[in-house]
């Protein structure tokens, strides 16, 4: 199954805090604002929503900012007013500096096997984007493959997936430029270096699967879109393909559509033996989906139905023999292991339980099945033999999160991925047979995480219910309620944010800052149950949960309302920009970041259609009402004081149009009463996050931390 909606997971660092005074700024209190904001023209167009009218104001602001000269002017003053506010921080250069340098370190991916080859990706430390390597053995240097930094002078264009061939002799791979979700696929001979003519394009929301004939394989692709079109056209049609090698696209076998549901989208997976092709269904990013199976051994064989509805999750794991295992919330909202029978069909048969934590990826490797689970947010793995009984729990380095554990049913060793809030990714072996790991490799870091605290708390909700959060900070920080703290939340999609280590977050650390992360209702911490607790018209439990969680931390003299930031992205940014409109008074900063802010709108747009299953659409009278009652956009008030606010968006993100950071932002401004800035900040030759390169990352960081360490009055100190 694969995701329309990129969420930033926390990914907060914690280093250790060097006290090395070397330059004091000037105070952040000394730089003064004009609150002189650039015009944002105001026109009268109204829609009728089931009989109620609703302005809006900036609807030219929708106009790609490629097409509009008008669009593509006002970002440019947008852009000119911001970039005057954050470069008169002098505390900028310094976060700038500090991530530089805290960015350049050796890190590595989880190598993956295939065809007696190891692959992996490794980042020097401040290359734009990870380099591709092939190795003979895991912990090899191995040579390099693919590298993307070469692709473009900038490092806009990402190697954004891959997939090698069963005998390891070709690697398919899409490309993709400035962050869009469009992709192009190639093809290289691993062993030469040859890259075939085989260019396909209009790809995206998919994965490459090969035969095990290693002459083609399988993958997802839209219809082109009309000139003008190809960033904001909304995501209709998609069909899936067979691709054989050294033929043009035009030439490509169609293997599945469904032109009467024109929003369904598919994914195709091969059974480990190479026996059946098996074909997901999807309507929207909701994981309940449809299964059918099609016979690779017979020419012409048709699609028979293994789940014809769409009322559970059965996400493909594996097969032995015609016996194919299944990931399911049937029957149990925290997941459970089942198997199908790929002839008989027939009800599906339990083989691991639920448990008390939440199952969230299994895989069959060295003959047991590897399954992974979140334990109040934290990793878990357990082996289980093919019959489901217990064999064997995996010691992992510490509380954090692992992943990975991927492989094929005659490997015995598999590779995993370790992390949290003080540890960088270490790369881990492990033997399957014998259930013990070992170190393959662990990154080079200077830094001591004896000198900070993590900390897990579970507060109340609104309506009782009680959230977790992780708290990192200074081991020697004072709660005097002023310290400055940034607030993390997601809150939606099914999805579980889980501690994991950001160097963006050790250079607030080291200046003194607080990470909080809570996990609210609408991700998957807790299961299905957990997720729909807050969806669709749920939705207001995600931001009672998040201004529980900023009340919270104020009432237990963290930080006081002025010294707290709350920060998010894509469906996050939603949050942000939801709860501060609905309580202004309660923060002291705001970044919402690519966020979803019209929320009457949004299904217009590119993936937008997807989110329906999540959110609702205004096209139904009851799902208006609530969508109207906090969509951002709509419940900016003329003459509010909203907190000091960055909102970020990217011009080529065709995952969330940044109209909705373009309407919000005019909005804002227009209607703030105060002298607190309001500005709108955009990333020109990127996307809604994926494949951003190192040197855009360093810039984006560099510029909220400043902006934050100039509405907090901090005195940023240089770091040596």
């Amino acid at each position: 199954m694969f995701s329309h909606f990129c969420s930033y997971r926390w990914v907060t660092t914690l280093f250790p805090l060097v006290y090395l005074l070397a330059i004091c700024i000037v105070p952040a209190s000394e730089i003064t604002f004009a609150s002189d904001y650039p015009a944002s023209r105001r026109v009268n167009h109204t829609d009728d929503y089931h009989g109620k009218v609703v302005p809006d104001p900036y609807r030219w602001l929708e106009a790609d900012v490629r097409e509009s000269d008008e669009v593509a002017e006002w970002v440019r003053t947008q852009s000119d007013f911001a970039r005057q506010f954050l470069d008169a921080i002098d505390a900028r250069d310094i976060f700038e500096r500090r991530l530089s340098k805290l960015y350049d370190y050796e890190r590595y991916s989880t190598p993956s096997r295939k065809g007696g080859k190891y692959f992996y990706f490794k980042n020097d430390g401040l290359q734009d984007q990870a380099v591709l390597f092939v190795a003979n053995s895991p912990a090899a240097d191995g040579r390099v493959l693919l590298n993307p930094n070469t692709w473009s002078d900038d490092g806009t264009v990402a190697l954004s997936t891959y997939a090698v061939s069963e005998d390891g002799k070709w690697i398919a791979y899409a490309k993709s430029e400035s962050g869009s979700d469009w992709k192009t696929i190639r093809i290289m001979n691993i062993e030469s270096g040859e890259i075939l003519d085989d260019h396909l394009e209009w790809v995206r929301f998919g994965g490459i699967d090969w035969d095990h004939d290693n002459t083609g394989f399988y993958y997802a692709r839209y219809p082109e879109p009309e000139d003008g079109e190809q960033y904001q056209s909304v995501a209709l049609n998609q069909k899936l393909y067979y691709h054989e090698l050294g033929t043009r696209q035009s030439k490509d076998k169609l293997v599945y559509e469904r032109p009467d549901e024109p929003e369904w989208t598919f994914g195709a997976t091969v059974t480990d033996d190479g026996a059946n092709l098996v074909l997901s269904i999807f309507r929207g990013t909701d994981p309940q989906n449809q299964v059918w199976i099609k016979s690779l051994e017979v020419d012409d064989a048709e699609w028979q139905p293994l789940v014809d509805d769409f009322e559970h999750e059965f996400a493909y794991l594996a097969n032995d023999e015609t016996r194919l295992f299944f990931l399911t919330d049937q029957a149990a909202p925290r997941k459970r292991i089942v198997s199908l029978d790929a002839v008989a069909r027939g009800k599906p048969e339990e083989v691991v339980p639920q448990s008390d934590a939440t199952l969230v990826d299994a895989d069959l490797v060295g003959g047991r099945l590897i399954a992974q689970y979140l334990h109040d947010v934290h990793s878990e793995v357990e082996m289980f033999d093919l019959s489901g009984q217990p064999d064997g729990k995996v010691a992992l380095p510490g509380i954090g999160t692992a992943s990975g554990f991927h492989g094929q049913r005659d490997h015995e060793q598999t590779f995993f991925s370790f992390t949290n809030a003080v540890t960088p990714t270490s790369i881990y072996q492990l033997d399957i047979p014998t259930c013990k790991t070992e170190v393959l490799r662990r990154p080079k870091i200077d830094f001591d995480s004896d000198d900070y605290v993590v900390e897990q708390v579970f507060y109340r909700s609104k309506d009782g219910t009680k959230i977790p959060m992780t708290i990192a900070h200074h081991k020697d920080l004072k709660k005097d309620g002023n310290n400055p703290t940034l607030l993390y939340a997601y809150g939606g999609f099914n999805i579980s944010i889980t501690p994991h280590f950001s160097v963006d977050y050790a250079a607030w650390m080291e200046q003194g800052g607080v990470v909080a992360i809570a996990n609210l209702r609408g991700g998957g911490e807790y299961g299905e149950s957990w997720h729909l607790a807050g969806k669709k018209g749920n939705k207001q439990n995600v931001f009672d949960d998040f201004i529980a969680a900023a009340e919270w931390l104020i009432a237990n003299e963290y930080t006081s309302s002025d010294r707290l930031a709350i920060r998010g992205g894509s469906n996050g940014g939603l949050l942000v920009g939801a709860v501060m409109t609905q309580r202004p008074d309660l923060f002291g900063a705001c970044l919402p970041a690519v966020g979803v802010h019209d929320m009457l709108r949004f299904h217009k747009f590119t993936a937008g259609q997807f989110w329906r299953s999540e959110y609702g659409s205004a096209d139904e009278p009851d799902e208006f009402v609530y969508l109207f009652a906090y969509s951002p956009y709509h419940n900016v008030e003329p003459g509010a004081e909203y907190p000091p606010t960055m909102i970020t968006t990217a011009d080529t993100d065709d995952r969330v149009v940044p109209m909705h950071s373009f309407k919000f932002a005019a909005a804002l401004q227009h209607a703030q009463a105060s002298d607190a800035p309001i500005l709108l900040r955009v990333e020109i030759k990127a996307g809604h996050g994926a494949g951003t390169p190192v040197s855009k990352r360093i810039d984006q960081a560099a510029d909220m931390w400043a902006f934050l360490a100039s509405v907090f009055h901090m005195d940023v100190h240089e770091v040596e």
